[in-house]
């Protein structure tokens, strides 16, 4: 389904809630664009038009098609990265693990798209993504190796490599979105339903909290 038309305010830039609004269904309109034809092969005029919205009138938003890509790209990782960013030594490792697993996992299944862009990206070089892997965003990744490191050294979970756990939890739970043709071609499926997300989530809390000497969190029956 096509993002609703973006009303464009007569005001040379739009401002505060209205601009906010209007730069968010571009750039939905913007990530199914990119998944479906790659960086090169999508136009600021096919976005335009799947936003409802004049190609002349998508530069009070975003000045060019590069400019309109990184956004997307950083709108993605700054999903991903929430679920993370308030990871801390005090934390249960067993329910915080389960919890980032059963999170992505859940942006597999409802956000598949923004995977493919960013996986797209990744294989192509990653050459959009050096602005926002800079110095800051590698500190955030010590940040959050650390806190492994700490719970390694306070006994609550098995001597692993934080940073390997981190590439592994990140690419496991993506491989649902990135690869579910190929999964489907294996399980004869059209589409991943909500209950194979639901087991794959399952299956990877297991294997990972298992691996890290953990134990998985008691679950209810309805969750």
């Amino acid at each position: 389904m096509s993002p609703a038309p973006v009303p464009v305010p007569s005001s040379r830039k739009p401002v505060g809630r209205i601009r906010q609004k209007n730069e968010s269904a571009i750039i939905a309109a913007a990530e199914v664009e990119f998944a479906r034809h790659g960086y090169k092969g999508t136009s600021m005029n096919s976005i335009a038009q799947a936003v409802g919205l004049p190609k002349a009138n998508l530069h009070y938003y975003f000045n060019s098609k590069l400019g309109l890509y990184i956004a997307v790209l950083n709108n993605i990782l700054d999903q991903w990265d929430t679920t993370f960013s308030n990871l801390s030594v005090d934390d249960d490792p067993a329910q915080a693990l389960s919890r980032y697993i059963r999170t992505k996992i859940e942006y597999s299944r409802t956000q598949p798209l923004a995977s493919r862009i960013f996986a797209m990206e990744v294989i192509s070089g990653g050459q959009h993504l050096t602005a926002h892997y800079n110095q800051d965003y590698r500190e955030w990744f010590r940040d959050r190796a650390g806190v492994f490191q700490a719970w390694i050294d306070a006994g609550r979970m098995d001597p692993i490599d934080p940073a390997h756990l981190i590439f592994l939890l990140w690419g496991s739970t993506q491989h649902y979105a990135d690869f579910a043709s190929q999964i489907c071609l294996f399980t004869g499926q059209s589409s991943l339903k909500k209950a194979d997300f639901a087991k794959a989530a399952d299956t990877l809390e297991h294997i990972i909290l298992k691996g890290c000497g953990l134990t998985p969190p008691k679950r209810d029956a309805a969750d």
